[in-house]
């Protein structure tokens, strides 16, 4: 009896000794705010038997592909509507688990300093995915600048332009790419990660800008097989915590909003 009481202690000794091993989670991000905001949450999430290794993608095509075949744990990049334009048209088995940040879509010039001061004719940029595509719609015509049907809701594409007065030139192009086109366009819609990625203020250099309680709230994702894991809801925790909100609010000053 006396022997079984000295091993129990000894394991429970042992026990304590012995470093918790942290649960490793790959998340996936685009390069800017969405990478700088997860290496935050990053150390927070060590203190807490977290460990995320943050991976980051140029594009918005790849990190969903990447969750859905399990090279990936979770991502952080997207809106709702996106991620349900993705599931409809791939089929992908993902699930939103909570909300990061905003990034209020902006209509950046690199002449005009407003959107009346635009020529007759202007070249405008827009992403060529179709839900940031027809958010930038959306937006030109919630400033006047052109019609659209409202029965396309947030899938509006150029099919849906039912006036233009001013007979602007839509070009779609790669949100990655919309940056690098302002030298050859008059304007460009530009989503607020790729702006700040370039060196533009959303605040002060977008000549007009969506407001930020819409629709387009980013999301954290996960397979949908996971969504009820342990280390999801201690992943969302962590992000919507005070420490995570107060270093968005510090650092991006109105460019990036939190979402929660």
């Amino acid at each position: 009896m006396r022997m079984q009481a000295l091993l129990a202690l000894a394991a429970a000794i042992l026990a304590t000794a012995l470093p918790v091993r942290a649960e490793k989670v790959r998340i996936g991000v685009t390069p800017g705010p969405h990478a700088q905001i997860m290496e935050v949450v990053k150390k927070e999430a060590a203190a807490q038997g977290l460990e995320l290794e943050v991976m980051e993608f140029s594009d918005y095509v790849v990190p969903n592909a990447a969750l859905d075949s399990g090279d990936l744990d979770a991502n952080s990049f997207q809106h709702q509507p996106y991620l349900d334009n993705q599931i409809a048209d791939r089929g992908f088995k993902l699930v939103a688990v909570g909300k990061s940040v905003t990034f209020p879509l902006g209509i950046f010039a690199s002449k005009a300093k407003s959107l009346e001061a635009l020529p007759k004719g202007a070249k405008i940029a827009i992403p060529n995915d179709p839900t940031n595509g027809g958010r930038a719609l959306l937006l030109l015509a919630r400033e006047g600048l052109i019609g659209v049907d409202p029965k396309a809701g947030l899938k509006a594409t150029v099919l849906d332009i039912t006036q233009n007065p001013r007979n602007l030139k839509i070009v779609e192009l790669d949100a990655a790419q919309l940056p690098r086109s302002l030298g050859d366009v008059d304007a460009a819609a530009i989503n607020g990660n790729y702006a700040l990625e370039a060196g533009l203020d959303p605040v002060k250099d977008a000549i007009a800008r969506e407001p930020a309680n819409g629709p387009y709230a980013n999301i954290i994702v996960v397979r949908t097989a996971d969504q009820t894991k342990p280390w999801v809801g201690k992943l969302v925790a962590i992000y919507n915590s005070a420490p995570v909100k107060a270093y968005i609010e510090t650092t991006y000053k109105g460019a990036v909003v939190p979402a929660w």
